[in-house]
């Protein structure tokens, strides 16, 4: 079994608790699934958000689907001038018999636009 990292973000409509908790459920989501993953095969997860998120940590949206279990941190995203606003990104570590070339790193909605040369 090989430890693999996976990539994904989504792009908020605005700064509220229940938004953010369903479009990282949704994230996270299709993460495991076009991965063909389970929570068991999750190591950590790495969570970024813009500057301009401030209604809850994107972790609580894991643990409200299960991942319990899981080492999760958040942190902020640099506050680059012209960057996407309203972002949370992820980074999972898993283990995966997946070669890296078949990783499906996942983009959500607008945040496609952010890595067009990955984005699933």
């Amino acid at each position: 079994m090989a430890v693999r990292a996976v990539r994904g973000a989504v792009q908020l409509e605005r700064d509220d608790a229940g938004h953010m908790h369903e479009q990282v459920e949704e994230l996270l989501t299709a993460v495991l699934e076009r991965n063909g993953l389970t929570a068991d095969d999750l190591i950590s997860i790495w969570f970024t958000a813009t500057p301009d998120l401030h209604s809850d940590f994107p972790a609580a949206a894991a643990r409200r689907i299960g991942i319990v279990d899981v080492p999760l941190i958040c942190a902020q995203e640099l506050d680059i001038e012209g960057a996407m606003p309203r972002v949370v990104r992820l980074l999972a570590h898993v283990e995966s018999e997946l070669p890296k070339s078949r990783i499906a790193h996942v983009y959500l909605g607008a945040a496609a636009a952010l890595r067009k040369d990955i984005a699933q």
